[in-house]
């Protein structure tokens, strides 16, 4: 596996980096807003002590290239925005799974778009990736468009998949093949 800790990618507007240290107050905030963990997997966090376990886990999966979340960072102002990840990084069959998350504060700007697709022409490019899934929760619709905007296809529901907070859901699966991506040509934007 490679390191990833050094991994930086951009766009016109965001800076996907690394999480570090002085991040852990922004995103305790944004983990803190039952707005954003009202489609997450885990309820909203109640102790700073979440974000500083998060960084430092992350800085080990990093370095061990199974897991690559990275931050999301504005140019404009260094604010953190949120995280997009590829994790479940699995290299035989050249395959990772698709996560990403905005503070309510940023939704309808197109900054996850615009971070998704960096970090999916990375895994799609240099990465070597066959295939991207993601799995959401099918009242996510805002989420849902985005990943079809990206070429995604849903390819299935699984049935109370996840109980989070006392909350039964189901998961909505959706798939993206290398050769998709090419196809729509953001592979050579």
């Amino acid at each position: 596996m490679t390191d990833h800790r050094a991994l930086q990618l951009h766009t016109p507007r965001l800076r996907l980096r690394a999480l570090r240290t002085e991040d852990a107050d922004a995103l305790f905030a944004i983990h803190a807003d039952p707005r954003f963990t009202r489609f997450w997997s885990s309820p909203p966090w109640t102790e700073r002590a979440q974000a500083e376990a998060l960084i430092a886990q992350d800085q080990l999966d990093l370095a061990g290239g199974a897991h690559v979340r990275l931050g999301i960072e504005r140019l404009a102002d260094a604010a953190l925005l949120g995280t997009c990840t590829l994790y479940n990084i699995h290299p035989t069959n050249r395959r990772a799974e698709l996560g990403y998350g905005l503070g309510p504060a940023h939704w309808g700007q197109g900054y996850a778009g615009e971070a998704v697709r960096a970090l999916l022409g990375w895994g799609f490019g240099l990465l070597g990736l066959h295939r991207v899934e993601a799995d959401i929760d099918p009242d996510n619709t805002a989420s849902a468009a985005l990943l079809s905007r990206l070429g995604f296809q849903l390819e299935g529901r699984l049935r109370e998949r996840w109980i989070v907070g006392g909350v039964v859901s189901d998961s909505a699966m959706y798939g993206l093949l290398a050769r998709e991506w090419s196809a729509q040509g953001f592979d050579r934007a």
